[in-house]
């Protein structure tokens, strides 16, 4: 693998694409006199999710409801943690809720409140994953889990693929546990990651990563199983009934982002290069989905406009919307793909197709490649005259 990638200009036409929608989204902002930061909505979005997670820890903290009704509450507090991380988290560690940041900063620290770990997501996700999307060997939010989900062509095949379009959607409930115990330590402790060089951090960095990690372990482990009247497998079900909920929340959403039909997954050339300007790497590895849908874009956080939050990262998500018609009107005018799923029933069976397109069929191939192969040189029998 190349340590780094570079992206070249395939059509000198299309690579005026970024330059013409930047400027036209730009016009829009000056024209309506608009902030490109948080608004009124943002700031009761950031209320309502915030509140609503202390309120929902305040009442199973109480004890006082019944074994069912704290199960309930725990599942809907996984709910929120991962809208805390769409609507407040994403957009704060991407310096886009406010212009000043230390509000910023103060804000991403909710990710850290929310189990995860907010300078590893800005490595990770800010760095890597904007600059390298869709690009095995590069962008590791496309290795879920290595020899079980397979989300590209270069990834190894192995048996068990067959049926990965059935049982990875359970492995993505998965993830918040994974960062709450593997990944973040893992990750943070990384030489590499892709081609960023990971191997040095702050005294501050190391510092919030175990002491955050230890606050969460206390509020969401220590506490409950201290102060609630419950047994500790009942405590287990209902911390892993939070997680499952919150995992299948942010792991969906995710993936409908960049694995659907009609995303790209290219591979750099003997040189180390990517043929396409990286704006339009960006149409072809990246999907929206539910772009109309009022509930997706409140509770999504802007994810369901992937595309423009790649193009526009320091944008706050509530603007979305609006910019999605300019980047769609200029796609078309550049020929250049706008990849638009416009139900998340949709973006989820699509999802689905890849996954089994990658796993089944895929391995359905290899097999009659290989069987073929072997027809091919079995001997011939010599004729007799």
């Amino acid at each position: 693998m190349q340590n780094t990638v570079k992206f070249t200009d395939r059509s000198p036409e299309k690579a005026l694409f970024y330059q013409t929608v930047k400027k036209r989204v730009d016009e829009y902002f000056r024209t309506n006199n608009l902030s490109k930061n948080a608004n009124t909505e943002m700031v009761l979005k950031t209320v309502l999710f915030l509140g609503g997670a202390v309120v929902l820890y305040s009442l199973i903290m109480s004890g006082n409801f019944g074994l069912w009704t704290m199960l309930g509450l725990a599942m809907l507090l996984g709910a929120f943690k991962a809208f805390i991380g769409f609507n407040v988290s994403h957009d704060a560690t991407h310096g886009s809720y406010s212009k000043h940041d230390s509000i910023n900063n103060l804000l991403a620290l909710t990710f850290n409140l929310a189990g995860a770990n907010a300078d590893v997501w800005r490595v990770t996700h800010n760095t890597v994953h904007h600059m390298y999307t869709n690009i095995p060997g590069h962008d590791e939010d496309i290795e879920v889990a290595p020899g079980l989900v397979r989300l590209s062509t270069e990834d190894k095949l192995t048996p068990i693929m067959r049926y990965q379009h059935y049982y990875a959607f359970l492995l993505y409930g998965l993830a918040s546990i994974s960062w709450v115990f593997r990944k973040d330590y893992i990750k943070f402790f990384k030489p590499r990651i892709g081609a960023y060089d990971n191997s040095k951090h702050t005294a501050l960095q190391v510092f919030n990563l175990f002491f955050f990690k230890a606050l969460y372990y206390t509020l969401f482990i220590v506490l409950p199983l201290v102060f609630l009247p419950i047994t500790w497998w009942q405590f287990i079900i209902g911390f892993v009934a939070m997680h499952l909920i919150e995992g299948w929340v942010l792991g969906l959403v995710f993936q409908l982002a960049h694995v659907v039909e009609g995303t790209d997954f290219p591979m750099p050339n003997d040189k180390g290069n990517i043929e396409e300007n990286w704006a339009i790497h960006q149409m072809h590895t990246t999907a929206n989905f539910a772009r109309t849908n009022r509930v997706a874009n409140f509770l999504c956080g802007g994810l369901n406009f992937q595309i423009e939050h790649h193009l526009f990262p320091k944008v706050c998500h509530v603007h979305y919307t609006a910019l999605s018609k300019i980047v769609k009107k200029t796609a078309e005018e550049f020929n250049v793909p706008y990849i638009d799923n416009p139900t998340f029933i949709g973006a989820l069976k699509s999802h689905y197709n890849c996954l089994k397109a990658f796993g089944k069929e895929a391995l359905e191939a290899q097999e009659n490649q290989n069987n073929n192969s072997h027809q091919n040189r079995k001997p011939k029998l010599a004729e007799v005259g």
